[in-house]
């Protein structure tokens, strides 16, 4: 594919500059042969006027240039013997009647001329005054060997000049195509690479063009595809460890009360029931994310007070804080709009948001807010706890993704939740994001927009 290519530039260069060579060659000639011509015929209508004055000067009359045994009694010999025609052999002279005086070719001695002939012809002037005109009455001989020389050389040039740019052309063509083809090689065993399953592959950018550009987006395509990647098998690999742990302890109940091991008490069946409860929210937040992911996930809306939705979570979650020795505190600006949202959707968001931050958060408080900032609703939620380090706010939204990677199912997190909850407000066509100081606690902030006649 890479000789075929470079074939076809460097044809096309080589086609493209031998047309406009031969292009350029052929006006030029015509030009030149044209013009050529007409200086010839200039030269011989000057040399014939400048002989006809020279005779009229001389002897005042016409009478005598032609004898009647057709010889010429003026005969000017300039020694120039390259000549092939003499002028006079190819003109006639008419007098100021229209009679041809000096005839060859149509034009016969004693006949007259129309005056619209006479008009095309060259004036013969003395002192001032016509006093005959020139007219071409035959066609010019062929080239003398001195001007074919001439015509010659000038054909040789223009062939040389064909040759000269056509392998000019072909060295150009075959430099810049090293260039070129260099960057599509490359891009070529990329692409090769990418089919055997290595999907990180990087390829140098050698110019700011659209192969420049066309380059820069295959490594970043090939970044996606390997960062997706990873995460697809990092994502298998914590669905596996997280269904392994819960499938254990049941399959070790199972085992233990159908051998005989473990007597059937309550306490048991409801640490079967608890695991199996696990592998059901498991299953269910990972259908849920996949459906959001897919652009799936179907959302009820209808109009909600944002003020309403934070209430609504204070008195879900009042207890547990109080129990904690926490306070769950709704700071919600006054004359919010309404939103379009999700009710269900938009709690569980909610609710995600504080459980994790009273998890966190040993004393203190847990602010739920709700404001209108730059044409935005923001809905916050932020705790006093003890924060997340630096290097792993990125990455907490991400599937499975535990600060504290020792913590597990039993304390109520899938892993799933912070994705989960990302999901839903893409959903909504919102964005979230996290804000932490260690020591300090955690803001976690949905952003909304608000509906057209509220901005």
């Amino acid at each position: 594919m890479r000789r075929s290519l470079a074939f076809k530039w460097i044809a096309t260069l080589l086609l493209s500059s031998l047309i406009g060579v031969v292009l350029i060659g052929l006006f030029a000639y015509r030009a030149t042969t044209s013009e050529f011509d007409r200086l010839r015929a200039e030269q011989a209508v000057n040399d014939f006027v400048v002989e006809m004055r020279a005779y009229y000067a001389e002897y005042g009359s016409w009478e005598g240039l032609a004898k009647p045994d057709g010889e010429e009694p003026y005969d000017r010999d300039d020694g120039d013997d390259r000549r092939n025609f003499e002028p006079r052999n190819f003109f006639a002279l008419i007098d100021l009647d229209g009679r041809v005086v000096l005839g060859h070719g149509p034009y016969e001695p004693g006949m007259m001329v129309p005056a619209a002939e006479l008009a095309n012809g060259t004036p013969i002037l003395v002192n001032g005054e016509q006093v005959g005109t020139a007219l071409l009455a035959l066609p010019p001989p062929g080239l003398d060997p001195r001007e074919q020389r001439y015509v010659d050389a000038t054909n040789r040039a223009l062939l040389i000049g064909a040759v000269g740019a056509a392998m000019t052309s072909l060295l150009v063509g075959i430099l810049l195509s090293r260039g070129f083809l260099r960057q599509l090689g490359e891009l070529t065993r990329a692409m090769a690479a990418m089919r055997q399953g290595d999907l990180n592959q990087t390829v140098q950018v050698y110019s700011k063009d659209e192969l420049g550009a066309l380059a820069q987006a295959f490594n970043q395509m090939s970044a996606d595809l390997h960062r997706a990647n990873d995460l697809r098998q990092q994502m298998t690999a914590d669905i596996a460890h997280e269904l392994r742990t819960p499938l254990t302890v049941i399959s070790g109940y199972v085992e233990g009360l159908t051998d005989g091991t473990f007597k059937p008490t309550p306490a048991r069946f409801e640490a079967i029931g608890a695991e199996v409860a696990l592998l059901r929210r498991l299953v269910e937040d990972l259908r849920t994310l996949s459906l959001a992911e897919a652009g799936e996930l179907k959302l009820v809306r209808q109009p909600v007070a944002p003020a309403d939705l934070l209430e609504s979570i204070q008195r879900a979650f009042g207890s547990l804080a109080e129990k904690q020795g926490l306070t769950l505190k709704v700071e919600a600006e006054s004359n919010l709009p309404l939103l379009p949202l999700d009710r269900e959707r938009m709690i569980q968001v909610l609710a995600n948001l504080t459980s994790n931050a009273l998890r966190h958060t040993p004393n203190g408080s847990v602010t739920l807010r709700a404001r209108q900032m730059n044409g935005m609703l923001e809905l916050s939620v932020q705790d006093t706890g003890a924060g997340i380090p630096a290097e792993h706010l990125p990455n907490v939204f991400e599937r499975f993704y535990r600060v504290e990677p020792s913590r597990r199912a039993e304390e109520g997190e899938s892993g799933l939740g912070l994705s989960i909850v990302k999901a839903i407000v893409e959903a909504h066509g919102g964005t979230i994001s996290a804000t932490s100081v260690v020591g300090s606690g955690t803001t976690m902030t949905v952003r909304l927009s608000l509906p057209p006649q509220a901005g």
